[in-house]
């Protein structure tokens, strides 16, 4: 019986690191869809930027670890921002299948530009963090995930403080309410909108840069991560920053406690299927924000 206990304590101690970072990707997008109404297929790619910017400042350039990771987060929002400049700007009196289609080009252009430069070969980031874990009873927590999740949840903290303490994430919420009376009420919608679509962009970027270092950086891991942002939105239900952030710790547990108990080759499928079976009796999610505001 303690040796059942010890084994799901392990599973949660894992889910709980694991949906820092989930949530940080959830938060990013439904933060966009919220605001600027933008499908943003763009955010599985700006996840594996952050990697690979960790990965080259810490390999490539020798930089020190934690500095590597805010330079890492800033490049994701200055790539977040360009795009919204460069591309979306010039598409705002577009229809949503036109959007769509940019974005789904600038995601494939993205995806083929880091594999010309990377390749197609996994990187691994080294970490300051000593191997040996640390244990707290029965449970091994590396040191590395540890540092993970205290990050994750400082970025949580961080990115929730901006939208409601702010005069920028005040304006935030008014542009998701109404955009035409915001922009009569004097909000420069332009800037909302980069600076909605950067901030997103950033904790992508950070979550990548944080599990980068746990696992490995390919040119392929925005995939799956995009599909899981997309999920955690749905199951959080969109405009609620409280229901990206706890769905992402709901799926990361489905995905924690699925693969140890019933095989780690449904590890994904788990928790999609589970997402489905709440959209099934909460079409909306399960904290979809009423009154038409972000928050």
């Amino acid at each position: 019986m303690g040796r059942i206990v010890d084994q799901f304590l392990q599973h949660v101690a894992n889910a709980l690191i694991l949906g820092g970072t989930y949530a940080l990707l959830g938060i990013g997008l439904t933060l966009i869809l919220g605001v600027m109404k933008v499908v943003n297929f763009t955010h599985g790619e700006l996840y594996a930027f952050g990697g690979f910017m960790a990965y080259y400042f810490v390999s490539g350039l020798g930089w020190n670890f934690f500095v590597a990771l805010v330079a890492a987060v800033m490049l994701g929002i200055l790539l977040g921002a360009l795009i919204e400049r460069l591309v979306l700007r010039r598409m705002r009196s577009a229809d949503i299948d036109s959007t769509m289609v940019a974005m789904i080009g600038c995601w494939i252009a993205l995806q083929n530009l880091s594999l010309l430069v990377w390749g197609g070969v996994a990187k691994s980031v080294s970490t300051p963090f000593p191997t040996e874990p640390l244990m707290v009873g029965p449970i091994a927590l590396s040191w590395l995930r540890i540092f993970v999740l205290c990050a994750a949840v400082g970025l949580i903290i961080l990115a929730y403080l901006l939208l409601q303490k702010t005069s920028l994430g005040k304006a935030m919420r008014a542009t998701f309410q109404d955009r035409d009376t915001a922009s009569l009420m004097g909000i420069n919608i332009n800037l909302i909108y980069t600076a909605t679509f950067a901030l997103g962009s950033g904790l992508a970027a950070a979550a990548g840069a944080l599990l980068g270092p746990v696992f490995v950086v390919t040119t392929t891991m925005g995939n799956l991560a995009a599909l899981k942002a997309f999920s955690i939105v749905i199951l959080g239900g969109l405009g609620s920053i409280q229901g990206a952030m706890i769905g992402g710790f709901i799926l990361a547990f489905a995905e924690e406690l699925g693969s140890g108990y019933i095989s780690s080759g449904y590890r994904d499928a788990v928790g999609f299927v589970l997402i489905i079976l709440v959209l099934m009796f909460r079409p909306t999610g399960l904290f979809r924000v009423r009154g038409e505001r972000i928050g």
